[in-house]
């Protein structure tokens, strides 16, 4: 199957390594304790009433959502690979705009999924309209897109680089 950029998420391979680990905890050790708990809690009686019962339910639940996301992610990860140094935005690359073409207004950031990188740097997920917008632009391009409140805005590309961690 060949993946395009939208799908695919970067990490450097401590991240991976990360998220990996805490995949494995999540499906192995962390599933036999909330069992536990559930079932400690099950043996209080009557489960309409038992908030202990229904705390460890919802924590069970959200442990498998974690699970979920975790095995999408790492099956779609590209580990390692730093994107080409040709100036083009694309997932993986520090870019710095300024906005609405000011030089003193800018912002540098990691285009990323969050987890990609360490806490550093500010990251935007290649989702969200800024990252939209300027996905696939070069050093001097303009990009425009669209504010939470349906306005429009644009910011010109400063610079584009790879991400090295």
């Amino acid at each position: 199957m060949t993946q395009t950029s939208e799908n695919v998420t970067w990490l450097t391979q401590e991240a991976y390594n990360q998220l990996k680990a805490e995949l494995e905890y999540l499906s192995g050790p962390a599933r036999a304790e909330i069992s536990v708990k559930i079932a400690a809690a099950r043996e209080e009686g009557d489960l309409r009433e038992n908030g202990g019962y229904h705390a460890a339910k919802e924590e069970q639940g959200k442990m498998e959502l974690r699970v979920r996301q975790l095995t999408q992610l790492l099956e779609h990860a590209k580990v390692g690979e730093a994107p080409a140094d040709d100036g083009v935005v694309e997932p993986g690359m520090v870019v710095t705009i300024a906005f609405d073409g000011d030089p003193d207004d800018t912002l540098t950031f990691l285009l990323a999924s969050r987890e990609y990188a360490s806490s550093d740097i500010e990251t935007y997920s290649p989702q969200s309209p800024l990252g939209t917008g300027v996905n696939g632009k070069r050093r001097g391009d303009v990009a425009e897109y669209e504010l939470p409140n349906g306005r429009m805005a644009s910011v010109k590309i400063l610079e584009a680089k790879p991400y090295t961690g």
